[in-house]
């Protein structure tokens, strides 16, 4: 098969076979989703510094009722107290 692309050999695959059609969407579904869980790990997380001149240590300026997890299940951030010293 030399010379034929990736995407028609895969079209072909799927003419042949129509039900590869759900597995390459619940694949495709992961792979965004996975895309995205990292982008938002990389833009919105306090342990990642993108600029270090300007704010060396981003987890400094956190408050205590921020909330940076993804779930907090049981957790209220708008009640929470200040119990650490300011740096």
């Amino acid at each position: 098969m030399a010379g034929t692309g990736l995407g028609a050999r895969l079209y072909r695959q799927i003419k042949r076979h129509p039900a590869l059609i759900p597995m390459i969407g619940f694949i495709g579904l992961g792979m965004g989703s996975a895309a995205l869980y990292l982008l938002r790990l990389a833009l919105r997380s306090p342990d990642v510094c993108w600029d270090r001149k300007n704010n060396p240590e981003p987890w400094n300026r956190l408050s205590p009722n921020d909330q940076y997890k993804f779930l907090a299940v049981s957790t209220d951030y708008k009640k929470l107290k200040k119990d650490r010293p300011d740096f």
